[in-house]
């Protein structure tokens, strides 16, 4: 198994799953700050994604946090209005964003369709967002924390099973259109981007995750399983609750190789 091949962390229930998420980013926050000056986090929506936001506002080491040296970037967004409720900006901001003193310089949320630009325009504006805060001659900002929700059928951002965009290997933003969930018009970073991340954090809550969970650690077509295409640098790791787990096949879940539930230091 390579040092970067999937790391599960097997938690009893969804409650227990975001709070450790909560304090593995804020210690990984706080030790990449310490060690670099900044950190770069690129966040998601969804239920335990924003749950996990929220954990992470209400914790009592919140504050060690030096929120103005961190640089927030998104994975996907609905094509919505920028005040409304279905936009994974605002709700980020309503669970941990607006309660943290971040530096809005280095907040970069994605264009909203209220914005006088069409889609193809907001994606490639993005996609230039991204370019302008990268190194000389490169595409990309170096990204320390990624994270993930996938769905029952294994999508990741806004990359659905069977769509051109989870096979995208050279544009780093794309527009989304006639996805399978609604809206149908979405923006989404595409894997490349995923996988360019030092850490890639995956969650999987309730019992419909299970299905996509096993079929990424069997090494599923990426086409058909687009979680299964996700691998950070150096380190990426499931959150997985009980009932996720449950539905996964023993083998492909042995304790010598995965099973990491007591590992909540790493």
């Amino acid at each position: 198994m390579s040092s970067n091949a999937p790391r599960v962390l097997i938690h009893p229930d969804p409650t227990e799953l975001v709070a450790s998420v909560a304090r593995r980013f804020i210690r990984k926050s706080v030790q990449i700050i310490d060690d670099f000056g900044e950190v770069t986090v690129c966040l998601t929506g969804g239920t335990a994604g924003i749950a996990s936001l929220a954990a992470i506002n209400a914790s009592p080491d919140r504050d060690r946090i030096a929120w103005d040296r961190m640089n927030v970037w998104w994975g996907d967004e609905r094509w919505v209005p920028r005040d409304d409720a279905e936009r994974n900006e605002r709700q980020a901001r309503e669970a941990l964003l607006d309660h943290v003193p971040l530096d809005p310089a280095r907040v970069h949320p994605m264009p909203a369709s209220d914005e006088g630009l069409d889609l193809d325009a907001a994606a490639a504006r993005y996609a230039a967002e991204l370019r302008a805060a990268a190194p000389p001659h490169q595409t990309l900002p170096p990204i320390d924390m990624v994270y993930l929700g996938v769905g029952p059928d294994g999508h990741i951002n806004s990359m659905f099973p069977g769509m051109a965009a989870i096979q995208e290997r050279t544009r780093t933003v794309l527009p989304v259109r006639n996805s399978p969930k609604p809206p149908p018009e979405r923006i989404t970073l595409t894997l490349p981007v995923v996988n360019s991340a030092a850490r890639v954090v995956v969650l999987f809550a309730g019992a419909e995750k299970g299905v996509p969970l096993g079929l990424a650690l069997a090494g599923a077509n990426i086409a058909e399983v687009p979680v299964a295409g996700v691998l950070g640098r150096r380190k990426t790791i499931f959150h997985v609750d009980a009932e996720a787990a449950a539905q996964v096949p023993s083998g492909l879940i042995e304790r010598d190789r995965y099973w990491t539930a007591e590992d909540d230091e790493r």
